[in-house]
């Protein structure tokens, strides 16, 4: 999603993953954010690598640069380690985080490092007292691969539906449960 605001922005983000169709939307979010005064975190630096196609038994190498020094022949897999800490630092202080979605694509070492280490901090903010709700399949298996499920207030599987919830929507499942 990163890359989609970035891109909006005026960045080159190479060959990762932008919906083009939302860059205006992207822009429409950060407007009305500022007007808000809401600090709007994008990341600073991420992992890059040249073509993201593993070869058996070879290992992937990623080398961590800042995002304006972006390429077009470059693909963007995860945040990088100046993100994390920048991340970690706008949680220190807070009273909820709600976390939907991995930082890249934590399934594939490298690139789980900034997953992991956001979902540290995620994990410190709980232990500090902020409720802290986790959703989503791929953020939950991220927590859970970080060892900090157990430090977690709230977790579900079902992202969406926790955001729908979260919103206000009301869910054809919890209204079921309510009817007598």
């Amino acid at each position: 999603m990163a890359y989609t605001f970035l891109k909006a922005e005026g960045f080159t983000v190479g060959k990762s993953l932008v919906e083009d169709n939302m860059m205006p939307t992207a822009l429409e979010i950060k407007k009305r954010a500022a007007e808000k005064g809401v600090v709007f975190l994008l990341p600073t630096d991420h992992q890059v690598v040249d073509s993201y196609e593993p070869i058996k038994g070879q290992d992937i190498v990623a080398k961590t640069i800042p995002i304006e020094f972006t390429n077009i022949g470059l693909v963007g897999l995860d945040i990088g380690v100046e993100t994390v800490g920048h991340f970690a630092a706008a949680l220190a202080d807070a009273r909820m985080v709600i976390w939907n979605g991995p930082m890249g694509v934590f399934e594939e070492p490298p690139f789980d490092q900034g997953t992991i280490g956001v979902a540290h901090a995620v994990a410190d903010a709980a232990d500090r007292g902020a409720v802290v709700i986790v959703g989503g399949g791929d953020s939950v298996a991220a927590i859970t691969k970080a060892g900090v499920a157990d430090r977690i207030t709230h977790i579900s599987t079902g992202g969406g539906a926790t955001l729908e919830f979260l919103a206000g929507e009301e869910l054809p499942g919890v209204a079921a449960l309510t009817d007598k």
